[in-house]
């Protein structure tokens, strides 16, 4: 009884602002830096020139910089959350016993001056001029000579020394894997302002919100390194290192003792990138003449995974420019590096040492980041869900397309999402996804929160709109609101604009409170050869209804009960079998009654909800079976 989706090709997109939002508008910068890499003790010296429009209606008085690797650093918040919540992310911590009782000691409270990681600003100018500077653990408060007024262009130019922490979350130097340098969020980095004013979050844990716009970057690194990350390398044929175009053969003299990589990345939110002396670079073409390029180790037991790989991102990229909308750069990287899985700019990096499925696995979610996160840019700070749910929503249903379940298995690929979200919140520490990243209790609450209540978002609401209705809603939010800064309401909007429906109750409910779906079938009557079936509704939030009655002679039937907040009803999903549209359930009535046509002994089995994309946190009640 689960639909199939079908999926058609969307439109080409092209760069530039076009966020519908009557009024909406959002800041510009364009870098220029130019660093200098020491591989022996990974330090690095960099210039960086940042013009900066302010699109807004606002004078500017004060301006915001990130300076993420200060938070490597013993008594940062970093370390200090690390100490204080209750389960801390094992990547980050080291465990060993102590008296037989289990201890947890923070990775970076134990960092030594040349394993931490830091980055100082010097000679900081605006428009040539001197600018008061001030450094809050990872933030850079600047006060401005002159204030920028609405729609004017300043200058910022700063110099800036760095040192690359040894790795423990995300960036870093000589991972487990043996990966050099992982070079993320590395760089002092523009804070974003807009409608709702600056966002200067402290580097604590979460992830990241950023200004669009160009990077122009030219990195000097010992010769022996290969780089891959954001952007087009613009000295190929002088680099070689497996960019040069084919037939080219590019040899360095003897003297040579390092290389200067030059990058451009047009529209992005930021510039990420990893070195090793120990890469293989492997490029193919992907749909669209897009090219993919794979930077990993060379050890012969990940050699065979790697080579495999290579199709397969191919097949995830043809799949997810059918599915939500095409992929508007010409290249993307997939690089070993890092403690996980991260996505960035036109590049993510992610462990290597996995089993073919799982690096697979990570290379879709990752890669479906680039939709929704570095193409429509969702604050991950206030709205991670948004980013988290609907990229691990895609790139599920990627996943079904692209290494299938072998026959007989489970076939819904949102069940793991569904299964969590209901383990939270039994819980009860679940908290709503309104609130910060950085401010849940847990970690657990976090990554439940983010991931799977975020995903059961999209696809429940295939189950309230219908899923043609959702999937085109995607697509939709993805022409309107690509290389912009969308939040929750717009795709809300978006939903309602699709299909017709109101759906203000759907957001709120789910995304703002913690509030329960929880509906049962309360009781079966038979009253002169006719079946009364009572409903209940046990949890505060509202759906409306999809019953299904199954006749002891093999008929089915099912019924819809609207809810009546939408002020819409679905088209019939079950296309087989026909369908009656009863009367609304408001939500101040607890329960509900209609009546069919057949007497209970005829009724095999009541479910509501067949289809399982309704998170109602009891399912038992959901079931009646006659005797």
């Amino acid at each position: 009884m689960k639909k199939i989706l079908l999926f058609t090709l969307f439109s080409i997109l092209s760069f530039g602002q076009n966020n519908p939002n009557p009024g909406y508008w959002q800041q510009h910068v364009d870098y220029k830096m130019e660093i200098d890499m020491n591989v022996k003790n990974y330090q690095y010296k960099g210039k960086q020139e940042l013009a900066y429009t302010n699109n807004s209606s606002d004078t500017l008085y004060k301006v915001f910089y990130h300076l993420y690797p200060n938070a490597f650093q013993p008594g940062s918040e970093m370390d200090s959350r690390l100490k204080t919540i209750a389960d801390p992310d094992k990547r980050m911590v080291r465990t060993f016993k102590v008296a037989e009782k289990e201890v947890k000691e923070s990775r970076i409270e134990t960092l030594k001056p040349d394993e931490i990681g830091y980055l100082k600003i010097n000679n900081f100018k605006q428009n040539g001029s001197e600018a008061k500077t001030r450094v809050v653990g990872t933030i850079l408060e600047v006060t401005l000579n002159q204030p920028i007024l609405p729609n004017q262009k300043t200058v910022f130019t700063l110099d800036f020394d760095g040192q690359v922490p040894l790795q423990v979350r995300r960036s870093g130097r000589n991972s487990d894997e043996g990966v050099a340098l992982s070079m993320t969020q590395w760089y002092p980095k523009m804070a974003e302002y807009d409608f709702e004013g600056w966002h200067a979050d402290p580097y604590i844990g979460r992830e990241f919100h950023g200004v669009w716009g160009n990077f122009d970057v030219k990195i000097t690194i010992d010769k022996n390194y290969t780089i891959g990350g954001t952007g087009y390398l613009q000295n190929k044929n002088e680099i070689g290192h497996g960019y040069q175009d084919k037939g080219i053969e590019v040899k360095h003299p003897k003297k040579t003792k390092t290389l200067t990589w030059h990058f451009i990345a047009p529209n992005v939110h930021d510039f990420a990138w990893g070195a090793d002396d120990n890469y293989i670079h492997d490029m193919i073409l992907g749909p669209n003449n897009v090219e993919l390029h794979f930077f990993y180790k060379n050890k012969a037991e990940i050699l065979e995974n790697w080579k495999n790989l290579q199709p397969k991102t191919a097949e995830i990229l043809d799949y997810l420019n059918k599915s939500v909308g095409e992929y508007p750069y010409k290249q993307y990287s997939v690089i070993q590096g890092g403690d996980g899985g991260m996505e960035y700019a036109m590049c993510t990096l992610i462990t290597g040492n996995r089993s073919f499925g799982s690096l697979v696995g990570v290379t879709a979610h990752e890669f479906a980041h680039s939709w929704f996160q570095h193409i429509l840019a969702s604050n991950e700070s206030k709205h991670e869900w948004m980013d988290e749910g609907f990229t691990s929503f895609i790139s599920d249903l990627a996943m079904q397309t692209v290494l299938p379940s072998k026959e007989g298995e489970e076939e819904n690929p949102f069940e793991g999402a569904y299964s969590n979200y209901r383990y939270l919140a039994k819980t009860g520490k679940e908290q709503p996804l309104s609130t910060h990243a950085d401010r849940y209790d847990i970690n657990m609450a976090y990554g439940i929160s983010a991931y799977s209540k975020g995903e059961v978002f999209l696809a429940q609401l295939g189950y309230v709109i219908g899923i043609e209705n959702l999937m085109k809603t995607l697509k939709r939010y993805y022409s309107d609101y690509k290389f912009t800064h969308p939040t929750p309401n717009d795709i809300k909007r978006t939903a309602e604009k699709i299909s017709g429906a109101n759906l203000d109750w759907y957001l709120v409910d789910w995304t703002q409170t913690t509030n329960t779906i929880d509906y049962a079938i309360k009781e079966v009557i038979e009253n002169n050869k006719k079946t009364t079936i009572s409903l209940e509704r046990l949890g505060r939030m509202p759906m409306p209804l999809d019953i299904l009655v199954v006749y002891k002679d093999g008929t089915q039937e099912t019924f819809y009960i609207p809810n009546t907040l939408m002020r819409w009803e679905k088209s019939n999903p079950y296309q087989t079998l026909s369908r009656t549209s009863l009367k609304g359930w408001d939500w101040a009535y607890p329960t509900y009654s209609f009546e069919i046509e057949k007497s209970k002994s005829n009724i095999q089995a009541i479910v509501i909800d067949p289809s399982g994309l309704m998170a109602d946190v009891e399912l038992e009640n959901n079931v009646f079976e006659n005797e």
